[in-house]
């Protein structure tokens, strides 16, 4: 499969030449937990994921419906309502001196949009229907800025143009607007204060494939002037290829594979991302796609063991028995799978420590 040229600039690096971390998750379990008629039930949407998010990186993070993917994003963002809870781990910024969850309310509500910001799936879901958009920048970003209100809108101004938008935007409300303008005006509005950290979830869906190129270009353009991490999410694997510097794959709240996105393209590890990559439609390619067995497991009721051996053609016994360990195989590669590494260990037989440590080794070793 051919890859589209994308531009990306590589990630930063450290004084050792190593990538320096924008964030670092270790062991994090955020599970929906509910009562009904006396009988707690946990859905198990994030379960022991550990990941790192280099400075200057985007980092896409695909899989299918229903994997986990916005319940991580949220949890990571510190937006956790009832019944979601995190049972376990943490999420370290780069610009925090401590967990997330260690920080009070007014803390967390001064670290949103200074230092980290997001595009949502639906603009809509951003955009106050009832009021200009002028208004929403005033709502999110003129507390952050500590500017007079003459100067926060000629720097807002600035920026629109920068990102190639006419200040007009600003006194329209967003029904006037086309839903790629107002996908366009989030990522202004997610960008205007310069955060360190982006967390993007889905935010090319519902856009045809033109408007979908462009705002895949302006969040490209931003990310790249403003020197931003970030976390791109969408299930859309043709977008990763645009816009991610490295790829990981989720499957049933786990976190399955790691690695390069055009390595991840070309030589997909785990069966699963075998059968993503295969599922993609190639131009010439005449021949029958073959389905994926079964359905995606229950998250209230997961298998045990590796959460796909029930659909895999690969799994063993010891799949049915414990789940592997994300395991590094290859330079920047992460894979957790028994077929691909005999030698892999049970998930259960590392700490925390040690899990982190294998992160930290696949990290330093990305080209």
């Amino acid at each position: 499969m051919a890859l589209p040229a994308n531009g990306k600039d590589p990630p930063a690096k450290g004084v050792d030449g190593a990538p320096e971390p924008a964030l670092e998750v270790v062991g994090l379990r955020a599970y929906y937990v509910m009562a009904y008629y006396g009988i707690e039930r946990e859905v198990r949407a994030v379960d022991n994921i550990t990941l790192t998010v280099n400075k200057d990186e985007i980092y896409g993070l695909a899989g299918e419906s229903s994997c986990g993917k916005t319940t991580f994003i949220k949890t990571i963002a510190g937006a956790i309502r009832p019944p979601l809870r995190v049972l376990g781990g943490t999420i370290k910024y780069s610009f925090l001196d401590r967990n997330l969850y260690d920080l009070d309310e007014a803390t967390l509500s001064d670290m949103r949009w200074s230092h980290l910001s997001c595009v949502l799936q639906g603009s809509m879901n951003v955009l106050n229907p009832v009021r200009r958009i002028r208004k929403s920048f005033i709502d999110f970003a003129y507390p952050h800025m500590g500017l007079s209100r003459q100067d926060f809108f000629e720097a807002v101004d600035r920026h629109l143009e920068r990102l190639r938008l006419s200040p007009d935007v600003l006194s329209a409300f967003p029904h006037e607007l086309s839903g790629g303008m107002r996908q366009r005006v989030t990522i202004a509005l997610a960008t205007v204060c310069h955060p360190e950290f982006i967390i993007a979830d889905e935010p090319t869906t519902a856009l045809d494939v033109v408007v979908q190129r462009d705002v895949l270009a302006m969040i490209l353009e931003a990310q790249q002037q403003f020197r931003s991490s970030m976390i791109f999410v969408t299930h859309d694997l043709t977008v990763h290829a645009n816009i991610s510097n490295r790829l990981g794959i989720m499957y049933a709240g786990r976190l399955v594979e790691e690695g390069p996105t055009t390595e991840v393209f070309h030589e997909p590890l785990h069966p699963y991302t075998q059968h993503l990559i295969a599922s993609l439609p190639r131009i010439g390619d005449l021949s029958r796609k073959v389905a994926l067995p079964g359905s995606p497991p229950s998250l209230a009721d997961p298998p045990s063991g590796c959460r796909f051996h029930p659909r895999c053609p690969l799994a063993m016994d010891v799949c049915r028995q414990a789940h592997p360990a994300l395991t590094t195989v290859a330079p920047g590669r992460r894979v957790a799978c028994y077929a691909v590494d005999p030698n892999a260990k049970p998930e259960s037989d590392l700490s925390l420590g040690e899990i982190a440590a294998e992160a930290r080794t696949a990290e330093r070793v990305v080209p």
